[in-house]
């Protein structure tokens, strides 16, 4: 069997495609630290906004308090043709009303299991990209996506 062959992109074909990996993929995996020990989990992010994503969480479980320790994380995305995008991040917590508010609205399952926006078992995390690589099926090698399409940067790609 040939080994695939990935086409070569450019900067926007890059961002593009970076984009589309996010938005197709429901169950990202969050990676956390506790202590010394790895931590990967499926999440459903609430909001997408770019590269930043928000992650409604319950006070009460585990990562609350390794992101509260550590809130440095990773996102993995991956699409069905399995090309990834990892969006490499700090974790702070929402407090902005109408931020809660918005994303609330928009949420019926966030309605349904809570019951109030004002439940003190939720918690909110937005996280703030400090890095996006994009790989493309096959292609063995990460591509640093711009930030400048998150508003963070004007980083040109590079392989990485």
């Amino acid at each position: 069997m040939n080994k695939p062959v990935p086409q070569p992109l450019d900067a926007a074909q890059v961002t593009a495609r970076s984009h589309a990996v996010v938005a197709a993929d429901r169950f990202p995996q969050l990676a956390t630290i506790d202590g010394d020990q790895p931590r990967l989990r499926p999440v459903s992010p609430v909001k997408t906004d770019g590269f930043t994503i928000y992650v409604a969480n319950l006070r009460s479980y585990h990562k609350t308090v390794e992101i509260e320790a550590n809130p440095n994380v990773e996102l993995c995305y991956m699409d069905s043709g399995h090309d990834q995008v990892r969006i490499t991040g700090v974790a702070e917590i929402v407090s902005d009303r109408d931020v809660l508010q918005a994303i609330w609205d928009a949420n019926p399952l966030l309605r349904q299991y809570l019951g109030t926006i004002d439940n003190p078992a939720l918690i909110l995390y937005r996280i703030r990209p400090t890095r996006v690589r994009y790989m493309q099926e096959w292609a063995l090698e990460y591509i640093n996506v711009p930030l400048e399409s998150t508003g963070n940067s004007t980083e040109s790609p590079k392989i990485g």
